[in-house]
């Protein structure tokens, strides 16, 4: 499929989203926040403490367990200018676990605030008035970006300095300034592996409760890793959507994620939008070694295109075990890749029967990505959303979206 022949007008997947209806505040209790469940082109409403109800024995819910790091840093100029440096991702080493190891010195891509203000030389971070770290634009700024080495004398590592001086990188559309509790509100209970720049938030609803429900109710549960990039909250700005450049994340899965999906008999479910397109991402690899055309490399690119490429009718299981053979043939665990894929209308979802997430901006990615799921249907979902008091992004409430098979 040549998707750029596609004609998909944004203006047919936009709809009015009042200031009030957007949740600046997380509920106190994460799994009060209401659930709208969408099945058989019906709508009916829950809690999301009750969510265990909506699943079967052997259904597998699969998580993004990636971490929120405290990406933005406020650096001072000589003259006294604030400069904010907001990290976006490593350079040198590439590797996260490297670069959140890293003393001394490392090199992140990142997004500079004030950015006239500083035109060369090196700026300096500091927490209660002694000095952590100071940091070198070395390039020009491209797409917005920059090029900084951030360097330091102390023993502390990459990772110390942003929990003592970074604050919450929360969503722009909050229009606040992060404060303390955002710390722990803006991050699931179950993330571990340090990356992102924005949370996984349809995973911000699950408590130990929720999960205890769900282990008593034999629901699986599976974990991948994706490291949310900024360029989630990129709004589409051109008349057609196919024209939007996607922006890249990184994931990472093992054996045993592939394993148990290429041998599960049962539903899956992804929790939220990142987690799909990790899954898809996955798929496509598995449809390249099924086809025999999958090079052994240890890291993978997926570009924005490339999931509509398919061009056989295979199915999840055949995908995933093509991919673990490609495991067993490479003597190897881990699949490592950054994806760009870009899900719409134009694109049909393989590996999952349901969906759990958040309600998302007009005009955005991850509507494009609920429009390839429910079709039209999304409207009617919004709407209602709207019209019983819903609360709207990233701290709002939360939906379940079912396969339709009618």
């Amino acid at each position: 499929m040549n998707i750029r022949s596609k004609d998909t007008k944004i203006e047919k997947l936009t709809y009015t989203l009042p200031e009030n209806k957007i949740a600046k505040y997380p509920l106190n209790n994460r799994d009060y926040s209401k659930l709208l469940v969408f099945e058989n082109n019906s709508i009916r409403e829950t809690i999301f403490r009750n969510i265990d109800q909506e699943f079967r024995d052997n259904d597998l819910l699969i998580f993004n367990n990636t971490k929120v790091i405290q990406a933005r840093l406020l650096f001072r100029k000589e003259s006294g200018a604030r400069i904010e440096v907001f990290c976006l991702e490593p350079y040198l080493p590439k590797e996260y676990n490297l670069a959140f190891q890293a003393k001394k010195i490392c090199r992140w891509k990142c997004l500079v605030g004030n950015s006239k203000k500083w035109k060369s030389g090196k700026i300096s971070l500091f927490n209660d008035n002694i000095l952590l770290m100071n940091a070198e634009r070395l390039n020009e700024e491209t797409n917005e970006e920059s090029l900084i080495e951030f360097s330091w004398n102390n023993e502390l590592a990459f990772s110390e300095i942003l929990e003592l001086a970074g604050k919450t990188p929360i969503p722009p559309y909050l229009n606040r300034k992060a404060e303390d509790s955002d710390k722990n509100k803006y991050q699931t209970i179950y993330s571990k592996f340090e990356g992102s720049v924005a949370a996984p938030t349809s995973g911000l609803h699950f408590t130990n409760h929720v999960f205890e429900k769900l282990k008593n109710k034999n629901v699986k549960l599976a974990e991948i890793t994706l490291h949310v990039g900024a360029g989630t909250f990129k709004p589409i700005k051109v008349e057609n959507a196919a024209n939007h450049l996607m922006h890249a994340e990184t994931f990472f899965v093992n054996r045993n994620l592939i394993e148990q999906i290429a041998t599960h008999t049962g539903r899956i479910v992804a929790i939220g939008t990142t987690t799909l397109r990790t899954l898809e991402s996955i798929f496509y690899l598995g449809y390249l070694a099924y086809s025999g055309t999958l090079k052994a490399t240890n890291h993978f690119q997926i570009n924005q295109w490339d999931i509509y490429q398919i061009n056989q009718n295979i199915t999840r299981k055949e995908s995933f075990l093509a991919l673990l053979n490609y495991l067993n043939l490479n003597e190897t665990d881990t699949i490592f890749a950054q994806t760009q894929i870009m899900i719409t209308p134009e694109y049909q979802i393989k590996c999952i029967d349901g969906l759990i997430t958040n309600f998302h901006q007009p005009e955005s990615t991850l509507l494009l990505l609920v429009a390839s799921w429910t079709g039209d249907k999304w409207k009617n979902i919004y709407n209602y959303a709207l019209e019983n008091n819903y609360r709207f992004l990233s701290y709002g409430d939360s939906s379940l979206l079912w396969k339709n098979n009618e």
